[in-house]
């Protein structure tokens, strides 16, 4: 199954290692670090050009990290992994 991230950008699902909010995870500093190390080692790549919402791990032979404009909540959705919980009020 494949995933698509935003603009012309589809990954496959079993290629996902996590899909992340941007806003909370960010507050971590190994977050920051890792994000920062990834952008060094050109590994990231954007996938949009509106504010971003999420980034996605990858594995794999080419591992990357995408950003996108999408939300990791609605990423999660599409990609099929929560689709057995009930959400309740």
């Amino acid at each position: 199954m494949y995933l698509h991230l935003g603009q012309d950008c589809i990954i496959r699902t079993k290629d996902i290692l996590g899909i992340f909010d941007l806003d909370s995870s960010t507050l971590s500093k190994h977050t920051r670090d890792y994000l920062a190390r990834a952008e060094k080692e050109k590994r990231v790549v954007n996938v949009t050009t509106e504010l971003p919402k999420s980034f996605i791990v990858t594995t794999g032979e080419n591992a990357k990290v995408y950003i996108s404009q999408i939300s990791a909540a609605t990423l999660k959705k599409r990609s099929g992994y929560i689709d057995d919980i009930a959400i309740t009020k």
